[in-house]
């Protein structure tokens, strides 16, 4: 079953964390289990941000959790933002494309 994780997060500094997002992409090719992840602004909230990032399953999702290369990425992210980000953890029970 897909699984994606919804991270809300707050940041005055987009383009840095956008930045560093795509490092990650370049450095974790080989390794991360991520298969697609989408950054959507809050139009009501600005500053406010939410990452969705699907992966193949809640196995691969803690897999990539788990991994000591996620947790450097998570803390030089943690420089960038404004305090920490919620996760919510969503299984995908259905999926319509129109």
């Amino acid at each position: 079953m897909r699984f994606i994780q919804f991270i809300e997060f707050q940041t005055d500094n987009i383009d840095a964390f956008t930045a560093e997002v795509a490092a990650w992409e370049a450095e974790s090719v080989d390794w991360r289990t991520a298969t697609r992840a989408t950054l959507c602004a809050d139009r009501d909230n600005p500053g406010t941000y939410i990452q969705i990032v699907e992966f193949p399953s809640y196995e691969a999702a803690m897999a990539n959790s788990n991994d000591p290369r996620t947790a450097q990425f998570a803390a030089r992210l943690a420089g960038i933002t404004s305090g920490p980000p919620t996760f919510r953890n969503l299984d995908v029970s259905r999926t319509d494309d129109f």
